[in-house]
């Protein structure tokens, strides 16, 4: 890279008092006409374009983003990456993105933070226990890290955490994947943006899509409040505004659209050095690098696309994290945000062609995004450049809607995060 981060290039600038450091990424004015459009400036969709760049030398690209770079769901979520899913289709994709993510600082040129602290999944009941003894199998079966903790256990590594019987949910045990984590969310999107720039991937933002040029089922281009851009191959990754867009193509995603919350504590001394979960009382938390506490909700029942979510939602949250840690009682809450996700019938995304030639969908992930960020811009790179699916995509097209070979995640992916 031509603007490469080193410590030599932290010592130069800092002697020049760093006025002279060049921009991460490029502002271009949209051209009239690309070979490939991406919807979306989000973590998937620059990873798209950065790897369509990359590894199929498709530089010629656009990103088209209608507010600013990372400002949807990459800059909403909490930040969990683990790849301990249950079926072979869904493990080996997030297994391969987990794969990419601990080599994607030194691929990048850029600090994301990726901490492999590890995610534990807590058990309840004899159910949780047996699930969480299949989905260990399972992820051994499929060459993937985890092991099954005892409350003992657990408490060596969460020593905070109340596992006492008196408790309203005692904890069982757990499932643990050591190489789980989490990663900075803001800077895995300008990572990815400085990377696909710097091999010549212009990224446009302000710039919403409006509608779709389509003639004899083929994809032209989009319409946009800045202008009417062309190219003959479309992907659209825009998260939990995928069924508009679609519905401008004609084309209708078997998606529902929810908000998703999550809040974080003041800024604390370190007293969690993992990733906590639970199904049962339905909470996860971690500490991040400032010191906050971060804690995901679940999605509200009602669909809509109001970035803020009902309070009823955080205080169940908040309850349930206190059952777990009484101790974080007196911990105040700093603020509440919350994400559109896009959720599929069976908690698995969709990779996939559409029937307007040239189109191409990557949507779905619902409230598991984050984790795959590496691997879905990988398979869907793959999937634009050769009008084909990657072997690890295949099993997640659209089709699969109507043939029923469904893929059922909602067992390992329970936990919204």
């Amino acid at each position: 890279m031509a603007n490469r981060y080193s410590l030599w290039s932290l010592l130069k600038n800092g002697l020049k008092h760093n006025e002279s450091w060049q921009p991460a990424w490029r502002s271009p004015q949209a051209k009239p006409r690309y070979d490939v459009i991406i919807v979306g400036g989000g973590g998937h969709g620059l990873a798209t374009a950065y790897y369509l760049a990359k590894n199929h030398g498709v530089k010629n690209v656009a990103v088209l983003e209608k507010g600013y770079l990372g400002g949807g769901n990459t800059a909403r979520n909490t930040t969990i990456v683990r790849s301990n899913y249950l079926w072979d289709e869904a493990a080996q994709l997030y297994e391969h993105a987990m794969k990419l993510w601990e080599g994607l600082s030194l691929d990048l040129n850029f600090n994301v933070m990726f901490s492999q602290r590890g995610v534990m999944n807590l058990g309840h009941t004899l159910q949780d226990m047996r699930d969480i003894e299949r989905r260990v199998n399972a992820n051994n079966l499929n060459g993937i890290d985890g092991v099954v903790l005892s409350p003992k256990e657990i408490q060596d590594i969460v020593p905070l955490m109340d596992i006492s019987a008196k408790t309203r949910y005692p904890v069982m045990g757990a499932s643990y994947q050591p190489r789980g984590g989490v990663a900075r969310h803001d800077a895995v999107a300008w990572g990815f943006a400085r990377g696909a720039s710097e091999l010549g991937v212009d990224i446009i933002e302000q710039c919403e899509v409006i509608d779709m040029i389509i003639e004899d089922g083929r994809i032209k281009g989009v319409k946009t409040t800045k202008g009417d851009i062309f190219a003959d191959r479309v992907g659209c990754v825009a998260a939990g505004n995928s069924t508009p867009l679609a519905k401008m193509a004609g084309v209708r995603l078997p998606l529902e659209s929810h908000p998703l919350q999550a809040f974080v504590s003041e800024s604390m001394k370190p007293c969690l050095d993992t990733v906590v979960m639970s199904n049962a009382v339905h909470g996860y938390v971690s500490q991040s690098d400032k010191g906050e506490l971060v804690i995901g909700a679940g999605i509200d029942s009602y669909l809509g696309y109001g970035q803020r979510g009902s309070p009823h939602v955080i205080e169940h949250t908040a309850a349930a994290i206190i059952e777990l840690f009484p101790s974080f009682s007196r911990v105040r809450m700093n603020r509440q945000w919350g994400g559109i996700v896009d959720v599929a019938p069976d908690a698995c995304p969709i990779i996939s062609k559409t029937k307007v030639k040239g189109l191409y969908f990557n949507c779905g992930w619902g409230t598991g995004g984050f984790k795959a960020t590496p691997g879905s811009g990988y398979v869907f790179a793959h999937t634009i450049a050769n009008d084909e699916a990657h072997p690890l995509n295949k099993a997640f097209a659209l089709d699969r809607f109507n043939t029923g070979h469904l893929i059922d995640e909602h067992g390992a992916a329970g936990v919204a995060h």
